[in-house]
């Protein structure tokens, strides 16, 4: 049965002491599986995030001709064990210019970028598309650097739906900007492993970059020099690459325990996340969400968080003084204009926000329940489903849109305790509560 279109979160009467398990990181994920095809040999991807946006992506690359073994993951659903077996560099399968090989992206911008690069190390003519809203997302520096590189690219509007021809690598040198999105940089770094190309990044705080530094530290996992080999194992047998849960996603659990409250600032906190990331010790930079249990008075988008900082600006009306969240531009372009969503949802519930440019700064404030929308965003979905284990009547529209990256994330928050918050969730337009085996979106 599938998840109504417009649930009820019901709040929290107690504080709860939990230990979720979280499905893996996209970000990871997503990247894992173009490395692992660059790569020559069967590498096995560990603890892999399967959902919408890593589906699509496994699903390309099968259409492109490589052999993809998907497995259980016996300690989370929504994760696999995904066996690829790499080529290094060729991709079997081709189109034509009659009839271009058809890859659906989806809404991930992963996929769309990273295939788009991609693609170009083959020998034959591929046709990118995907929903409406990913036709609407920026391309034009990727596809800018393609054409320097010396690739055709055809697209009116330098967006997706695109036609790339693939003439397998080749050396040369392309500059691309990261200010639009650091995926277009991650794209053409992963190629030029086996491309032999020379990209230049450009933009604002390049070497600071996570997304960008998750790329090449993981570039180095996958690839070695033939003199020196950092990681030898790669090029044997059964190599296996272990993906960290998602900190993105597990921001959720972590501040769903804080507005639940039950253990003072300086205790461990009432819900913790399953294998959690060790601060320094990874490269997923919301790892760092476990430091704002207390709020600063500004926080950046560019330096201190990624998507988790939507976790945050969602809860700030209860931090007890103004916050300013700053460095926003980024989350315009993404699955919605993600500033402007979460200024008038909040506004509708209740808060006092105010957008000025790419910032939004949040002053304390009483909220109350609405209907949210959601924008087909899974990130709207999850951050006000967390605000309403505090407030009263907060009703999610289009609650499976979190199938993207987090199918069932809905039945996290409602299983009990230790393995969930125990939470009640209502079919808001019958007040019915919800079973736990009914809260899983696909």
């Amino acid at each position: 049965m599938p998840l109504p279109d417009l649930i009820e979160i019901v709040p929290l009467d107690k504080p709860v002491c939990a230990e979720i398990t979280v499905p893996g990181s996209k970000s990871i994920t997503n990247r894992a599986l173009i490395l692992a095809a660059l790569a020559d040999g069967a590498i096995t991807l560990k603890g892999a995030l399967w959902s919408e946006d890593t589906q699509v992506m496994a699903e390309a690359l099968q259409k492109l001709g490589f052999q993809i073994k998907v497995e259980p993951d016996p300690e989370e659903f929504c994760n696999r064990t995904i066996t690829v077996t790499g080529l290094g560099g060729k991709i079997p399968n081709g189109g034509t210019l009659e009839k271009p090989l058809e890859l659906f992206v989806g809404n991930a911008g992963t996929a769309a970028r990273f295939l788009a690069a991609f693609v170009c190390l083959g020998n034959g003519v591929y046709r990118l598309s995907g929903v409406p809203r990913m036709h609407e997302r920026p391309q034009a520096a990727l596809f800018q650097a393609l054409r320097q590189l010396g690739y055709r690219v055809d697209s009116p509007n330098d967006k997706v739906p695109v036609v790339i021809h693939g003439t397998g690598p080749r050396p040369g040198r392309c500059k691309v900007s990261v200010e639009e999105s650091s995926q277009f940089a991650s794209a053409l770094v992963m190629c030029s492993l086996v491309a032999g190309w020379q990209v230049e990044v450009v933009g604002e705080n390049i070497e600071e970059s996570p997304y960008i530094y998750m790329t090449r530290e993981m570039c180095s996992y996958f690839f070695w020099s033939r003199k020196r080999s950092p990681h030898p194992e790669f090029g044997m047998k059964d190599a296996i690459y272990p993906v960290d849960p998602d900190s993105s996603s597990g921001s959720y659990f972590l501040a769903a325990g804080w507005l639940a409250g039950g253990a003072a600032q300086n205790e461990p906190p009432p819900v913790a996340v399953a294998r959690w990331p060790v601060l320094g010790a990874g490269f997923q930079i919301d790892t760092k969400f476990s430091n704002y249990r207390s709020l600063p008075g500004t926080i950046s988008r560019k330096s201190d968080l990624g998507d988790s900082i939507m976790t945050l600006i969602v809860t700030a009306p209860f931090a007890g003084h103004p916050v300013k969240f700053t460095g926003l531009g980024h989350l315009r372009v993404q699955e919605c204009d993600r500033v402007s969503a979460l200024r008038a949802e909040l506004t509708g519930c209740g808060a006092t926000i105010v957008e000025k440019g790419d910032t939004l700064t949040v002053w304390p404030s009483p909220l109350h329940g609405a209907e949210v929308e959601t924008y087909n965003d899974h990130r709207m979905a999850m951050c006000f489903a967390i605000l309403g284990l505090k407030v009263p009547g907060i009703k999610i529209k289009n609650p499976a849109c979190v199938k993207k990256t987090f199918p069932n994330f809905f039945q996290k928050l409602a299983a009990p305790p230790p393995k969930g918050l125990g939470v009640t969730i209502r079919d808001a337009k019958t007040g019915r509560k919800l079973a736990v085996d009914e809260l899983f979106a696909d």
